[in-house]
């Protein structure tokens, strides 16, 4: 075997190696990608769905407590008022708190996403 029939056998098989090296990796990237996509859609799904049942869950606890609050003061309106300025405090105070909510859920969310 001559020196070019070595250094030719030897391309094909460095040819050979890096073909696979980029088959597999193309593989591992389409599936990483299937797997960022799949738990990024299932956080949502789940903080849909569960964030649903609790505003309905809400809902009526609220509507619940008003009335319990208007049959106490003997005006259903003002039951009504107390609890629509309760939500309003609490509206506040999560507005002042955005800031430390974006960075928990960025905090949350880049933990399930980059491992």
């Amino acid at each position: 075997m001559s020196l070019s029939d070595s250094i030719a056998d030897t391309n094909k098989k460095a040819k050979h190696v890096s073909e696979k090296f980029i088959d597999k990796t193309y593989d591992y990237y389409k599936l990483k990608a299937f797997q960022q996509l799949t738990t990024s859609f299932g956080i949502v799904f789940k903080t849909i769905f569960i964030g649903g049942l609790l505003a309905i869950g809400f809902t009526f606890l609220a509507i619940g407590l008003a009335l319990l609050i208007g049959k106490a003061l003997g005006n259903y309106t003002h039951g009504f008022a107390i609890v629509g300025g309760i939500f309003i405090l609490l509206s506040l105070f999560a507005f002042m708190l955005r800031k430390y909510m974006s960075n928990f859920i960025i905090s949350k969310l880049s933990e399930k996403f980059f491992n």
